[in-house]
């Protein structure tokens, strides 16, 4: 993920936002200034006072036209994203249905907002009253995404805050603002009320001037030190934070090796390895360390990787050059501190081959750190324990997954591992739109996924009589 820094804007107060495959602009956007986007803030603020007392019904019917409408232009909002992003259009076309089900599950989630009823009196003495509590809208959302999902991250933020009666103020990555843009202008279409949505630009300057906006909750999927530097700026305001991860698949001697390398690779190279779950680490058990890697490395040469427009490509470029050369840096680094490169480290501009090495060092920054680029980094383990403490001693906790048909070593894994959600016979990258969906330590504060988004942005009410 970026870090703030790196969030810069072209020009005063114009957002030129161009292919990563081809250099080619795909469309333009202007940047807000912080006064405007404390007045977007306030606009959102008017819509959202009438909107908290909508009905569960109303808020569902309302996320349901939106998906209608993206269904509608399915087809355009794909070649958009694979545009701005440079994912190849299958993964663009995927993206766009994921959207649709993420709004529609969001308004199914609005009519199960329980709460419930406790009584006071369980110890002697107590009051003979009952407690009602009940969850109320927060208020207005500060939602700041990145660009490797414009679409169907940003809906996990809108659909949530819609679906528990909050208004939204959305600041997109600038290096793919368009899908977002296309977004609001299609929720106005679907008879959104006028204000309680929008989308604000820009870079560093504007995400902190959200965050310093007198938002209620402030929803952020992006980097560590950039989730730090918005959680500082918003002072009291509570913070949801995707903050990425640097997620390992252990596969062990019973696994299927077949499927634990396919689901390496494409979990891998999907989006070009931009993804805060990729395979980033894969652990070998040394029984089938040789026999697993051969089969990675081969697997590896097959993806083809070009125009994400042809339809035969399985990858795009990464998301602009200085991307690349941190990638192509981090991969020299490791090779020089003893990796070895079996295959890719290779490409030009924006392009990287898929890549694989082995013998990676745990302590160079290919490893240690967050890398998003197409890159497997290879570790051969014997003793599952020293496995799971070397990566739980790395900075990060979002998701692991792991290869295994033994109850006994799965359930070890799965009590062990310090993160937000362990894959068993899947990689850490899988996802489902309404299952909780978050990490520990770097990786951030609270969880995505529709069912706890709507709790976690409301405020929880309690009425005693």
């Amino acid at each position: 993920m970026s870090t703030l820094s790196q969030l810069v804007k072209s020009g005063s107060d114009r957002i030129e936002v161009t292919s990563p495959y081809d250099g080619r602009l795909v469309g333009l956007v202007s940047a807000t200034s912080p006064a405007a986007i404390v007045d977007a803030v306030f606009q959102a603020r008017t819509a959202q006072a009438e909107f908290a007392f909508s009905t569960p019904a109303e808020r569902r019917d309302l996320l349901n036209a939106l998906a209608s409408a993206i269904a509608s232009e399915a087809e355009p909002m794909a070649q958009l994203i694979c545009a701005e992003v440079g994912k190849t259009i299958a993964e663009a076309r995927n993206e766009v249905r994921r959207a649709q089900n993420t709004l529609r599950l969001s308004g199914d989630a609005a009519t199960f907002l329980d709460g419930e009823v406790l009584h006071c009196g369980i110890v002697a003495g107590g009051a003979n009253r009952q407690a009602v509590i009940t969850y109320e809208p927060a208020g207005v959302v500060g939602a700041i995404t990145p660009f490797n999902y414009p679409l169907n991250l940003l809906c996990h933020k809108l659909g949530p805050a819609i679906a528990a009666g909050n208004g939204l103020v959305a600041k997109p990555s600038p290096k793919a603002p368009l899908a977002a843009q296309r977004l609001v202008e299609l929720a106005v279409e679907a008879g959104f009320p006028a204000g309680l949505f929008q989308v604000v630009h820009g870079g560093a300057a504007e995400a902190l001037a959200l965050a310093r906006a007198p938002i209620d909750l402030l929803s952020f999927t992006g980097g560590t030190a950039a989730g730090l530097a918005l959680k500082n700026a918003a002072g009291l305001v509570r913070c949801l934070m995707e903050l990425g991860g640097n997620d390992p698949l252990f596969v062990m001697p019973d696994a299927d090796l077949q499927a634990a390398v396919r689901t390496a690779i494409a979990q891998r190279y999907e989006i070009a390895g931009q993804s805060c779950a990729a395979v980033k680490k894969l652990y070998l058990h040394a029984d089938i360390h040789d026999e697993a890697l051969e089969a990675l490395v081969e697997s590896a040469r097959a993806v083809r990787h070009g125009d994400p427009l042809d339809p035969a490509n399985q990858m795009g470029p990464v998301i602009d050059a200085p991307s690349a050369t941190q990638v192509r840096a981090r991969i020299g680094s490791a090779v020089d501190q003893g990796a070895r490169l079996l295959v890719g480290g290779t490409g030009k501009g924006t392009m990287l081959a898929p890549t694989v090495l082995a013998d990676v060092p745990p302590d160079c920054d290919l490893f240690a750190q967050e890398t998003f680029g197409p890159v497997i980094s290879v570790r051969r383990f014997d003793d599952a324990g020293a496995a799971i403490a070397e990566f739980n001693a790395g900075a990060y906790g979002l998701q692991a997954g792991v290869f295994s048909n033994d109850h006994a070593v799965l359930k070890r894994f799965s009590r062990q591992l310090r993160v937000g959600g362990v894959m068993i016979n899947e990689g850490p990258d899988f996802r489902a739109e309404h299952v909780p969906f978050g990490g520990i330590k770097g990786s951030g504060l609270g969880r995505e996924g529709v069912r706890i988004a709507l709790r976690e942005m409301s405020e929880t009410k309690v009425v005693i009589d």
